[in-house]
């Protein structure tokens, strides 16, 4: 069964509707040793909830993971990973921070407790949570609802999107 990731961006560097536009990506620059350890396990088809940090602080968007996470190529120390994600769909509204921390049952989640970190695991029940707040149900891993570096094919057109941990 494909497990469930939350990426987090700053909008202003690479967001959602970049990634809609470019239709893929890979997703690069984690270096916090924890976010580094869930990227790793970052499966294809796995799916992905996309939250903007910043100004927003909001879950706008699913993408799903096209890769197995892999070393990143351009790091010589081969201590980083990168995987390669394509945008599904927008959430018909995003979830704003404060909604999710508003919740008894998102308490233990890492988006709330662990206000840094950039990749985290999101339990079945929170994706769900999450996409009913959202006004969207039914959608998850298999069901089509979930930073990122460009394809070759992309990447003479601008420079690499990094995400920071």
């Amino acid at each position: 069964m494909p497990a469930m990731w939350l990426f987090k961006t700053e909008p202003s560097e690479y967001s959602f509707e970049r990634l809609e536009k470019e239709k893929r990506a890979t997703w690069d620059g984690v270096s916090n040793a924890l976010a580094l350890r869930h990227l790793r396990g970052v499966r294809r088809g796995d799916a992905i909830l996309i939250y903007h940090t910043g100004n927003e602080k909001a879950a706008v968007g699913l993408a799903r993971a096209v890769s197995d996470a892999c070393a990143d190529p351009r790091d010589r120390a081969g201590k980083l990973a990168v995987v390669d994600i394509e945008p599904e769909r927008r959430l018909p509204r995003p979830v704003p921070l404060a909604e999710i921390k508003a919740r008894r049952d998102m308490a233990g989640f890492d988006l709330v407790r662990l206000g840094r970190l950039s990749v985290m695991p999101v339990s079945p029940e929170r994706w769900e949570a999450i996409l009913e707040m959202s006004q969207v149900s039914g959608a998850g891993p298999g069901k089509g609802g979930s930073r990122l570096r460009r394809t070759p094919a992309a990447r003479g057109r601008a420079p690499s999107p990094r995400v920071r941990s």
